[in-house]
């Protein structure tokens, strides 16, 4: 069982991660960027870890600070919430290769996903019905 987790995302979504951590007893760190330091999601996180500024291609989407942050804090995992880098491969692989638990799909998964043929063909295998 996760103990800690970090929250790479902001706003509403990282509230309503942090809500569901808290009822299962997991401890949560947020991050934020210099606009977003009195965020709700920051006061309402155990920890909060400043990544950097305003802008998201500086802060938000930074893999190495989201990264650094978590281990700093002690944050066994880091979940993404959706946007940013919830969708990046390179990064989920990051995570997992720093040792740290990715909440969400497998690297590969992502890849799979991000290409619509081959997209395709993974849920046909799976059974799912898809469009010729």
């Amino acid at each position: 069982m996760i103990t800690s987790l970090l929250i790479a995302n902001r706003g509403e979504i990282a509230c309503r991660i942090i809500r569901t951590a808290r009822k299962l007893g997991v401890r949560t760190v947020a991050v934020y960027s210099d606009a977003d330091a009195k965020a709700l999601h920051v006061r309402m996180a155990d920890e909060a870890v400043h990544i950097g500024p305003s802008p998201a291609r500086e802060s938000y989407l930074v893999g190495e600070r989201i990264i650094t942050a978590a281990k700093q804090t002690g944050a066994e995992a880091i979940h993404p919430g959706y946007g940013f880098l919830s969708e990046n491969a390179d990064f989920a692989q990051a995570v997992l290769d720093a040792g740290l638990i990715w909440v969400g799909p497998k690297p590969d998964s992502i890849r799979a996903m991000g290409l619509k043929d081959a997209a395709k063909k993974l849920m046909a295998e799976a059974g799912v019905p898809v469009t010729p």
